[in-house]
């Protein structure tokens, strides 16, 4: 038979050089399983002052750190203008990390906001600042972590905010959760923002948990502005007390992390008196509570440690002393 006539034949390996290259790629994956990392969380430094220097300065300490990412709760202050200017400003400090920086937004981003006419802004101003600061699929920084967007699903185009990403064997993401009551307005008729978030939310953790049971993830570490596991506490026969706007988003938290082997780790800005305590995740079985105080603060993350996660130490600072 003439070579044109020949049926196609596929060049077999050698057996000692298949077993190499599938030793070597068994390798790879269990080596990406197991490799320590650290990434950063800035607190929401502008709780007390319209003033970005604290910004800037953790910004600058985590450039000198060997971190993997960094997230920042918060761009503005509630006293500062919620204008273009200074979102333009603060998206090119942002973009001045040498880290990938990704924004978790807080609630003097946007819920804050006023018009002149001292009507509220809330929906208008975080049209604008999803369309100024998530407008493509990778992080802020010299350093580029390619993000999933919960914008890719039509159905919720606008929720841009929402991002997920992976560094070893942990699945990160991101969730507009504000401080203010999750933003859930008692007047009547005016609640649309909050209920289309929730349904938005509640889609996009069912992802988040589906896309991290599918790969047998350590962990799901969820970054947020409230505090989405803090019930409200009021007095019985109170009957005053408005709709806890957490109510609904903690209880799908709590039931994903029933669900989920690994760990679920939900860090969140400071709010209240207990700002001032040191860092300390509370966990509850599988599922974590660590609230940011002031500055910023680095989380190691060992697979080989049982604990998985670790609270270090900012850049040249003193440890953090433990509850």
């Amino acid at each position: 038979m003439s070579a044109v006539g020949r049926p196609h034949t596929r060049r077999r390996l050698p057996l000692r050089l298949a077993l190499l290259l599938a030793l070597t790629a068994s390798c790879g994956a269990a080596l990406a399983e197991t490799t320590s990392f650290s990434f950063g969380v800035i607190a929401h430094v502008f709780r007390s002052s319209a003033d970005e220097t604290a910004l800037r300065s953790a910004i600058s300490e985590t450039d000198a750190d060997n971190l993997a990412f960094v997230v920042a709760n918060g761009i503005k202050a509630s006293s500062e203008p919620c204008t273009d200017k200074l979102y333009g400003q603060r998206k090119a400090l942002l973009n001045s990390a040498k880290n990938g920086l990704i924004v978790s937004l807080s609630a003097s981003d946007w819920v804050t906001c006023r018009t002149a006419a001292d009507r509220s802004a809330a929906i208008e101003r975080l049209g604008r600042i999803r369309d100024l600061f998530f407008s493509d699929e990778f992080s802020f920084g010299d350093s580029k972590i390619p993000l999933i967007r919960q914008s890719t699903s039509p159905k919720f185009r606008s929720y841009v905010e929402n991002a997920r990403w992976e560094i070893g064997n942990v699945v990160f993401a991101t969730i507009n959760l504000p401080a203010a009551n999750n933003h859930y307005l008692a007047e009547g008729g005016r609640n649309s923002e909050f209920e289309d978030r929730q349904i938005a939310n509640r889609e996009w953790l069912q992802r988040v948990f589906l896309n991290a049971s599918q790969k047998k993830s350590d962990a799901v570490v969820l970054f947020c502005d409230g505090d989405p596991l803090a019930a409200q506490r009021h007095r019985v026969f109170d009957f005053n007390v408005k709709r806890d706007g957490f109510a609904e988003i903690r209880q799908r938290i709590s039931s994903h992390a029933a669900h989920f082997e690994g760990k679920v780790l939900v860090i969140h800005g400071p709010h209240g008196t207990s700002s001032q305590n040191p860092a300390n995740i509370v966990w509850q079985r599988n599922l974590g509570d660590l609230e940011i105080p002031a500055g910023w603060l680095k989380v190691m993350v060992d697979p080989a440690n049982p604990k998985l996660f670790e609270l270090g130490k900012p850049a040249d600072q003193p440890v953090l002393s433990r509850r």
